[in-house]
């Protein structure tokens, strides 16, 4: 499932007449670490449950129509690989920006673990 199948989601959902904004995110390989080291790809693990409880937390917020999530997890990805995909339907660029960004990092942080393969 790609970008395009979640925007497809979005789009058919009942509520759709109340959204004002989509906004999509697409995490990808970097050829190179946060520390500057040389990567030649990685592998993501996902906790299911948790991305289930920040997904149910964030869809709450007010404004927010859906989130839909699609992370490439448990095989290996080479550089320029996508990720993640994460779209983030609501009423208000307001509330749709603030709960991409607060989705985006609960997930980087408290429900995927990323293993690096460095070329050197």
């Amino acid at each position: 499932m790609g970008m395009n199948e979640l925007l497809d989601k979005i789009k058919k959902h009942p509520d759709y007449a109340s959204v004002g904004m989509i906004l999509c995110h697409n995490g990808v390989v970097r050829a190179t670490s946060r520390d500057g080291r040389k990567v030649k790809g990685l592998r993501v693990a996902v906790d299911h449950d948790k991305l289930n409880q920040v997904i149910g937390e964030h869809k709450k917020k007010p404004g927010i129509m859906d989130i839909q999530v699609k992370i490439i997890a448990d095989q290996d990805l080479e550089v320029g690989d996508d990720v993640m995909y994460l779209v983030v339907a609501g009423d208000i660029r307001e509330h749709v920006i603030a709960i991409l960004s607060n989705t985006l990092n609960a997930i980087k942080s408290t429900v995927t673990r990323k293993t690096e393969f460095f070329t050197e």
